[in-house]
């Protein structure tokens, strides 16, 4: 609703701009004073009705600044946290860990466009074999989200190679129904991991503070939904597909640009 009543102040606001301009000139032109609030009032109301298109220019142009305002708030939240969002000990690293580009993923394994977007990421690391991929726990979905996320955390605890931890990503992603505790410690016990271990770590400090850093983070720069990514210096929100992943990571190797 707020942005809906800046947008209507926005076109309001141009139309009444470019009326009291054309009003003006009339008034001008005929060698009299200046209207009255009744005259332009009237002399605004007949431009609009006149050139209704000043409406459509109005509101374009409205959508056109607030993308641009939107982008640099995005750009400049990303440079503030640079070194949480990009270097973290509280994260998981894969792809080259010394890419030119890094993505970050916020995501929850509870998230249906998360699962779809596991292929895209597959497939964007093969492709490019550059790409610095960030991944951070961000559950939204609930408390099975957040059982399932604290169990991915104390995984990346005792998996300094990322390895493991990327087996157990992708079979939780990509298992069926809910994911939930009982569920994550199954799959944590698939792919090897020490469970004595895991159950100590779970009772840690560091699990909680991982996720919490999590939420602070997404909540800085703007997220309430997963997937959410960071490239570059700028932020992507959605389930976008492959070919967008790869626009925007060949813009962020780029400079900012699309091409290079």
């Amino acid at each position: 609703m707020n942005m809906l009543k800046t947008a209507l102040v926005a076109v309001v606001g141009g139309c009444i701009g470019a009326g009291a301009l054309e009003g003006y000139r009339y008034a001008m032109q005929r060698g009299g004073a200046s209207p009255s609030t009744a005259q332009l009032q009237s002399i605004i109301r007949d431009y609009i009705v006149s050139h209704p298109e000043v409406l459509q220019e109005a509101m374009a142009e409205f959508e056109k600044r607030q993308q641009v305002a939107e982008g640099e708030k995005a750009r400049s939240a990303v440079k503030n946290h640079s070194d949480l969002i990009f270097n973290s000990p509280r994260q998981v690293v894969i792809g080259d860990k010394q890419g030119d580009v890094t993505l970050v993923e916020f995501f929850d394994y509870n998230c249906g466009y998360c699962k779809q977007a596991l292929n895209d990421m597959a497939a964007l690391m093969k492709a490019d074999s550059k790409l610095r991929v960030v991944l951070k726990e961000f559950p939204v979905l609930g408390p099975s989200s957040v059982e399932a996320a604290q169990v991915a955390t104390a995984v990346r605890m005792q998996d300094p190679t990322g390895e493991k931890y990327l087996a157990f990503h992708h079979k939780l992603l990509t298992s069926r129904g809910q994911a939930d505790k009982a569920k994550a410690l199954a799959v944590a016990h698939e792919v090897g991991i020490d469970m004595a271990r895991l159950e100590t770590d779970l009772a840690s400090d560091e699990v909680k503070a991982s996720i919490e850093e999590s939420y602070k983070l997404a909540e800085q720069l703007g997220m309430n939904g997963t997937p959410s990514y960071v490239i570059g210096s700028e932020i992507v929100v959605g389930a976008v597909g492959l070919a967008t992943l790869k626009e925007k990571v060949r813009a962020a190797r780029c400079g900012g640009t699309a091409s290079c």
